[in-house]
């Protein structure tokens, strides 16, 4: 296994993750991606195994998808995490991990907040915190389940930099470099003793942790983290020192752990086989300012040599990816990726340490967890009969459907809720100040404060629900589930509402399995009499008023917007959603436009350039694409864009329309963002970059070639139904919700309609 022959493995595995949909053979990864029960039932992955001394029941790992503000303000954990784990064991997952748990407060100044309070649940701060810990291991044990705690030695330089606004303290790193979200700050290196400390404090957490109860530690050494800055020469570029040598904080630190808890507590180590950089922005390594330190990562056998000594110093198991914050598409593989996106790392590691005969202190082969899109029980099982990996770990899968264990023993399969890893609730909500949620399940981090058993309708009521999309869906299952007798009315033939057009790209396979999931439920609740479903009727509201209904529930949607622009009518155009449900609208058009650079217009874009061979340009008036979108996705979407040659022109104002042409007004300051950049974030709204450059007046009047225009400027809310209803009394309760109330995304309405179905 040379150097060469792996690293090709990765650039080749990089530039697939945005071509695969033009892929039609039936062994792409993508095509796997459905959830069929063919290989049931799934022995290879219900079947025990062994960590060091302890079993494990079954071989699914809950991913750590970070337990940010699920704790007391001084870091104990709180009920709120409590029952959002209980729920994951109860569904019969075999090992749980938690999220981040730094051990450096006091000398990362990113994990801690001002006040020394702490939005990650901590483990090193005083006894005040262990009967979290405690509470924790219990319940999960009651379950058959087991639990490690992941520590970190911390964030550095992708910890967020309000440190520098609030307390005037910069952020830390191996060597000086470029914060994350701001590159303009610089990260100062950590001094050997400082270091040295975080070692000690490592071994006192996983000492404490294991006299919590808890099952064993979990070492964060990805995504570009401390543990991996300090252990990758892409970050740690020290010239003196113990660990100048990149390998030797992360021995170290094992070692202390290993003394500390004895040869029997596993030890468990989160690592990327190569940052995947070079493969993913080549000759930008040199040209942009914050990647120019990073060229000389850890090849994939640097890792597999480095994996070898870490077990030697303790280390039981592996899980194993690509990539960092730097390409955060990686590994937070989004929508668009392929699944089972990493089988191929996996098994190299796998195939290494067989090779090398490497085993455990306990005389055990080291497992290998492979980890990205593996939520499809199929794929899952292929790759552990196939010897690709030993476990899987599924993070989102178990966030939309904590007993995806349970149903997928039982064969179950279509009644497994799938994620459509948009990473709005699991990611951005606590990126934007909030705690793990999920857009496709209401009650996921909120298991402390809704019961999981519905109640029952004391007063059951006859309810109208008008609109069939994922909100009008979602509450007429909730609903009828607790007794009422609902009518879900919907005006088009089929179900699923904007959820139809948003599922028509191959890369949006994860939602088509959103919208037959919905539709298999809402049939099955049809044909047990707890929902009468009618299709292609337009609600009226005199009809409505005369059914005599006790509520009704609108939720109608949006109306797609038609900009009043000169021109507009001599332009061949056509709505985005419009598009994607009828392509032959497209005709012989090979020119395209997509005005507006949001979600829809990117995802439209990426549809007409890979499946349709278009040429694309994408006009948008905000400073960034994909505004607000959550970072992975946005990432994915516009490398791959970049790659196949789409254009993306921000701060671009359209102003008029001929019948072969678009006329815009592009702002070309200096202060204008890249469209292009997948290397720096764009910072939430309430965090103010002071460094940043500022968008000059100066711009250009640019005409764009166009065989068709297609519009993707969003929805206005459709309340007219509604409000009509009021004036009229259609009934004595009125509900507006979903896009009709305000558009929204999947995890709004899904909330919305599930909260009110529980206490209509």
């Amino acid at each position: 296994m040379t150097c060469l022959k792996t690293d090709k493995i990765v650039q080749k595995l990089v530039d697939s993750y945005g071509s695969w949909v033009q892929e039609e053979k039936e062994n792409c990864p993508g095509h796997s991606a459905v959830m069929s029960s063919k290989l049931y039932p799934y022995d290879a992955i219900f079947s025990p195994i062994r960590v060091n001394r302890m079993t494990l029941k079954n071989r699914v790992v809950m991913a750590p998808m970070g337990n940010l503000n699920m704790c007391e303000e001084n870091g104990r954990p709180n009920d709120k995490m409590l029952q959002y784990f209980f729920a994951r064991a109860k569904g019969g997952t075999g090992l749980l991990t938690t999220g981040l748990i730094p051990i450096s407060h006091g000398i990362d100044n990113t994990v801690t907040e001002p006040g020394k309070l702490s939005f990650f649940p901590r483990i090193d701060r005083s006894r005040t915190v262990f009967s979290g810990w405690r509470d924790l291991a219990q319940g999960v044990h009651a379950y058959g389940s087991r639990i490690f705690i992941q520590l970190t030695p911390g964030l550095g330089r992708v910890g967020p930099p309000q440190c520098v606004i609030n307390e005037m303290k910069l952020p830390c790193s191996a060597s000086l470099n470029p914060n994350f979200y701001i590159p303009e700050l610089p990260c100062l290196p950590l001094t050997d003793l400082a270091l040295h400390k975080i070692i000690k404090n490592g071994g006192q957490a996983a000492s404490d942790a294991k006299t919590a109860g808890l099952d064993g530690v979990y070492l964060h050494g990805h995504e570009g983290y401390l543990l991996d800055q300090l252990t990758n020469p892409a970050f740690n570029r020290r010239k003196a020192g113990r660990y100048a040598y990149w390998q030797n904080f992360g021995l170290d630190l094992v070692r202390e752990i290993r003394k500390r808890v004895g040869d029997a507590y596993p030890i468990m180590y989160r690592i990327d086989l190569s940052l995947a950089l070079n493969e993913t922005y080549k000759e930008r390594m040199e040209s942009v300012k914050s990647l120019k330190k990073f060229g000389n990562g850890r090849t994939i056998y640097d890792t597999l040599r480095y994996m070898e000594n870490l077990v030697k110093a303790g280390v039981d198991m592996f899980d194993v990816d690509l990539g960092c914050y730097d390409n955060w598409w990686l590994p937070h593989p989004p929508a668009g990726m392929p699944a089972g996106c990493f089988l191929e790392i996996s098994r190299i590691a796998k195939k290494y340490f067989k090779t090398r005969e490497v085993r455990s202190n306990a005389g055990l082969e080291v497992p290998i967890v492979a980890v990205g899109k593996l939520g499809y029980p199929d794929l899952a099982e292929k790759a552990i009969r196939d010897g690709m990996c030993d476990l899987v770990m599924l993070g989102r899968p178990l966030l939309a459907d904590p007993d995806w264990c349970k149903k997928a023993y039982a064969g179950e399969v279509d009644r497994i809720r799938p994620c459509i890893g948009c990473q709005e609730g699991c990611i951005n909500e606590f990126v934007e100040g909030g705690h793990p949620q999920c857009a496709v399940n209401p009650r996921t981090g909120f298991e402390d404060v809704i019961p999981e058993t519905l109640p029952k309708a004391e007063n059951k009521k006859k309810i109208a629900v008008v609109g069939a999309g994922p909100s009008g869906m979602q509450f007429a299952l909730t609903a009828s589930a607790r007794g009422h007798e609902v009518t879900l009315i919907e005006r088009e033939k089929v179900l699923g509402g904007k959820v139809v057009p948003g599922s028509r790209p191959k890369i949006k396979f994860d939602f088509k399995n959103y919208l037959d999931y919905l539709i298999r439920e809402v049939r099955l609740a049809e044909e047990k009499g707890g929902i009468i479903l009618q299709t292609g009727v337009e609600a009226d509201t005199q009809w409505l008023k005369e059914q005599n209904f006790d509520a009704i529930v609108y939720n109608i949607g949006t109306t797609s917007v038609v900009p009043r622009i000169p021109g507009v009518d001599q332009a061949d155009w056509v709505q985005a959603t419009d598009l994607l449900c009828e392509p032959e609208k497209l005709g012989d058009a090979r020119r395209t436009v997509v005005i507006g650079g949001g979600v829809v217009g990117c995802e439209t874009a990426y549809w007409l350039k890979y499946e349709k061979g278009c040429d694309v340009t994408v006009v948008e008036m905000l400073p960034y694409i994909m505004s607000g979108a959550c970072t992975a996705n946005r990432y994915h979407l516009i490398h791959y864009m970049e790659k196949a040659g789409v254009k993306l022109l921000n701060c671009a104002k359209v102003t008029g329309f001929t019948k072969d042409s678009v006329q815009i007004e592009k702002n070309i300051s200096k202060g204008v963002p890249d469209p292009y950049n997948t290397w720096q974030p764009q910072l939430p709204e309430n965090i103010a970059n002071p460094l940043a450059k500022k968008i000059g007046p100066e711009t250009e009047v640019q005409e764009l070639p166009a065989d068709l225009v297609v519009f993707a400027m969003g929805g206005r809310p459709d309340e007219s139904l509604y409000l009509e209803g009021l004036r009229m009394h259609a009934a004595k309760e009125l509900y507006n919700i979903g896009d009709s109330f305000s558009g929204g995304r999947v995890l709004e309405a899904a909330r919305a309609a599930y909260r009110l179905a529980r206490d209509i």
